[in-house]
């Protein structure tokens, strides 16, 4: 019993983690490298993120400055920020390229609310899947006479409490997440 609670524990734990690598990819009015992450740029026959051919800093609230390793692929990244969904222009001298983030509308602003709430909600299923397989494994485990039925309710017991602590977690992260947005 101990091992499957365990094993929910880590996996609702790696929820978490992918729910923050979702809310980190939302673009909100300042710059954080994480915005570039989602964005693949063609380098030498292979799809790389920007990240792994160029160092990518916050000179300013409101800017990126992506410095390529190798200057030849400045016009790969830019043709890759324009191809992706951020809605950025990118400004290149030649030897690097800087990315200004505009201010964000009070209409932009609701509906990446929206989108965050989206993703949290995919996170929170992705929980209660976990849930539902751990409390699974336990009525099999029940079946087979592995463990009596009082430990299968406790061990179901749990698990609920694992999971209510997890979505409470990802409620946190959607909050602080939807006034970083807000924030003007």
């Amino acid at each position: 019993m101990q091992q499957v609670l365990k094993t929910a524990k880590e996996k609702m734990a790696r929820s978490i983690e992918a729910t923050e690598r979702d809310f980190a990819t939302v673009r909100t009015g300042r710059a954080t490298p994480a915005l570039l992450d989602r964005v693949k740029v063609e380098y030498y026959g292979s799809e790389l993120p920007v990240n792994q051919i160029a160092t990518v800093t916050v000179p300013e609230a409101r800017q990126l400055l992506i410095s390529p390793w190798d200057k030849s692929v400045l016009p790969a990244i830019e043709k890759a920020i324009f191809a992706s969904d951020l809605n950025l222009t990118p400004n290149s001298d030649g030897n690097v390229i800087r990315l200004e983030i505009p201010a964000l509308t009070e209409e932009r602003r609701r509906e990446l609310t929206r989108l965050v709430h989206q993703k949290a909600e995919e996170g929170k299923i992705a929980i209660r899947n976990l849930r539902r397989e751990a409390n699974e494994t336990l009525e099999k485990k029940q079946k087979a006479s592995e463990i009596s039925e009082d430990d299968c309710e406790r061990g179901k017991k749990e698990i609920q409490k694992l999971t209510d602590e997890f979505i409470a977690k990802v409620d946190e992260l959607t909050r602080a997440k939807e006034a970083e947005i807000m924030e003007v």
